[in-house]
Formats: structure tokens, sequence, C-alpha cells
């Protein structure tokens, strides 16, 4: 399954990083991928043991290449090409985050009253 030669834009969508080989690409063209602190064109050629700094919408990951994948695969095996080695400061920062996330839903008898506790509150004030 290993080619010799993969962009690094289609390699990072076949390893699941990015859920489209567009996205991939943008994140290349704006900076979010590096490789040795400068930014990683989508083109470049993808060998193993490079190792990657990629930042996503979540997650900042560090990745060193073990193996060429050349087409999108199911996640269990999209792992086996790719070692996670992303620092653990980075990681504990994104299960604290991952702690304190909002959902942006109200709690439950928190805001604006129902119809029917304004009927409630008509017939308690007296209203008509």
């Amino acid at each position: 399954m290993g080619k010799e030669k993969i962009r690094l834009d289609k390699y990072l969508w076949s390893i699941r990083l990015f859920k489209t080989r567009s996205i991939a690409a943008e994140a290349c063209d704006k900076g979010r991928v590096k490789i040795n602190g400068d930014a990683a064109k989508a083109s470049r050629a993808v060998k193993a043991g490079d190792e990657y700094e990629v930042k996503t919408e979540t997650k900042k990951w560090r990745i060193r290449v073990t193996g060429i994948l050349n087409r999108r695969v199911q996640y269990s095996e999209a792992i086996r090409y790719y070692e996670d080695i992303t620092p653990a400061e980075e990681i504990t920062r994104i299960q604290y985050q991952a702690a304190a996330f909002n959902t942006g839903k109200r709690l439950s008898k928190v805001g604006r009253p129902t119809k029917k506790e304004k009927r409630d509150l008509d017939d308690f004030l007296g209203g008509s």
C-alpha cells in the first residue's frame, strides 16, 4: 500500500487529521502545517521519518510519519501510518479545555419563562 511519493495534503487527509483534502491543502496554505518550524506547502512530498506540526481546529498535533498511505482508510488502520509525538502539556491543555466545554444550550429552568409560567405569573399578579 505504500507509495514512494505522496503530497502532504493528501497524506494528512488519508490519516484522518482533516475531514477533506481541500481543508488539508488550505491549512498548508495558511501556514498551519510546519516542518522544522517552517511552513510546509501542500505539494511537498512526504517521506517516512518526517516530523510535522499540524494545527487543526481542535488540537495542535506533532506527528512522525511511519508509513506512506495513499488512500483514505478507516481510523483504526490509519493510525498505523503515523506516530503521535504531541507534547504532554498540549494534551493536558486539550483535556482541560474539553472539561470546561460549553455547549451553548441554556440550563433547564433558567432564562425566559415558559408559556405556563407566564400564565401562572399573570394569575398571581391579577392580570387579565
